[in-house]
This record gives structure tokens, sequence and C-alpha cells, in this order.
């Protein structure tokens, strides 16, 4: 009997432990159109959890691992914009909806939670797309934040050079346990 049970505690462990999936590749992206100047930041070093069971859904992203075409665009942006040093990541907890783990296919989905920028905390909801794909979940979303809601400064000299929204991309993909 109690190699019943510990058979019982050690698959169901395995089980609910399989809804949990960790991001194995992320990418996040943000363009920036503006008159004078288009400014492009990328980053592969955001973490994420995804949980399938209770469609939980989280992520971080060092602000300092943006890259971007210049280096004095990259210098601006953690400096004088995001200020990195005092708030070194971007991050969002939500719950998705509209998914199905027995759905195949292209699946429409929103995220709504509490997305954390430059320290500033505000409920948004996300439209996005999860589909599988050789044995993977994906993730992907494009959503627009305005730069004033998390208090990002635009100086008055640089208005035409910074548009006060970004278009921001999401593409995760998730590894199974």
């Amino acid at each position: 009997m109690k190699i019943i049970a510990i058979l019982f505690f050690v698959l169901s462990g395995t089980w609910c432990a399989a809804q949990k999936l960790t991001a194995e590749r992320t990418f996040v992206s943000f363009f920036s159109k503006a008159s004078i100047e288009d400014i492009k930041g990328e980053n592969t070093k955001a973490m994420s959890i995804f949980n399938s069971e209770t469609m939980d859904i989280v992520f971080s992203i060092p602000i300092k691992e943006f890259e971007f075409d210049k280096a004095l665009m990259k210098e601006h942006f953690n400096e004088k914009y995001l200020e990195s040093e005092k708030f070194p990541k971007a991050t969002f907890a939500g719950k998705v909806s509209g998914f199905s783990i027995e759905t195949n296919g292209d699946q429409n989905v929103t995220a709504k939670g509490k997305m954390t920028i430059h320290g500033v905390a505000r409920e948004i909801e996300v439209p996005g797309v999860i589909m599988m794909e050789g044995g993977r979940l994906i993730v992907k979303a494009v959503f627009k934040i305005k730069l004033a809601d998390y208090k990002v400064k635009i100086p008055q000299l640089l208005w035409k050079n910074i548009a006060e929204e970004v278009e921001v991309k999401i593409d995760f993909v998730y590894k199974n346990p």
C-alpha cells in the first residue's frame, strides 16, 4: 500500500510540474516611429513561465539587455529614459483567456494583467496568438505602450526623435518539461 501511495505522489507531482512551461527562447522588441528617427530595440534575455492549467503567465525583461543599431541609443535608453540602474527590469504577470491545450492550430488569446515598466505598474490587456509547433508552445503578441503611462519622460528637445507610443512585440517559445 505504501508503494502505491508513493507512486501516486510521484506521478501527481510530475503531472503538476508538467503544467508549468518555461520559455526556452524569448524575443522582445520595441519600435518607436518618429518624424526624425526610428528607434528599434531587441532583447533575447527575457524569462517567462506559462502555467497551462491555471493560464497564469509571467515574464521579466532585463532592460539593459536591449540591443540597438547605435551604441548611443542604448546609452540614452538606459541612462536617460528607462533609468535601468534604478529600474532594472520590466515585468508582466497575468492570466491568458481563450486558450485550450487540447486544441490544435493557432488560437487567438488575450492576456490580462499587470505590466510594470520604469517602476510604474498598470493593468493592461494584450491580444495574442498561441500555437503548438513541433511539441513546443509558441506565444506571440503585438501591443502598444504609451511612454507617459509609465512616467518615461521625453525631453522637449527630442519630441521629434522619440514617439510617445511604442509598439512592443513578444515571441516566446516554451518547452515541455
